[in-house]
């Protein structure tokens, strides 16, 4: 791929995610549930890979912050999610189920755990780990199904090359 797909396939995801976060979320817990946000960063590993999954993750999360829409949480559980459902991906031989688990994975359980110290030190937050890996872990299978799904989809019509 070359840089000017890669760099537009990039902007439109992270656009996507953007958007799609004020029209698709729901309470769980102490937090909100932003799926799509999950959706895109398996779409975005399996299109692209680890390295700008993790980058569109980051600008998902900062205008999601910028825009009101969302915490500094949003950062270590859909940047960590983003690597992981790339690294899976890679490592299983280009399984898209591998992605979602990674996905899962990365931002409900190791996520959530890396949001602890970061909610104690910018937000005053003393919760323990277990308050947010609940919640994390909702958003997070759900959103990594919906991005399964899409991935599944898209593979069929063979707009992503094995």
């Amino acid at each position: 791929m070359n840089r000017t797909r890669l760099i537009t396939t990039m902007a439109v995801l992270t656009a996507l995610g953007t958007i799609t976060a004020q029209l698709v979320w729901f309470p769980a817990g102490i937090a909100r549930a932003y799926p799509m946000q999950h959706a895109i960063n398996v779409a975005a590993a399996v299109t692209l890979g680890p390295g700008p999954a993790v980058i569109i993750a980051f600008l998902i999360s900062l205008f999601r912050n910028m825009l009101g829409l969302g915490t500094l949480l949003a950062f270590p559980g859909s940047m960590v999610g983003a690597f992981f459902a790339g690294y899976l991906y890679r490592k299983s031989g280009r399984n898209g189920l591998a992605a979602a688990i990674g996905e899962g994975v990365g931002s409900g359980i190791v996520g959530a755990l890396l949001s602890v110290p970061l909610a104690y030190l910018f937000m005053g937050s003393s919760v323990g780990a277990l308050a947010f890996i609940p919640p994390f872990l909702v958003s997070s299978t759900t959103g990594a199904i919906i991005g399964w799904f899409i991935v599944s989809r898209i593979k069929t019509v063979n707009v992503i090359r094995n």
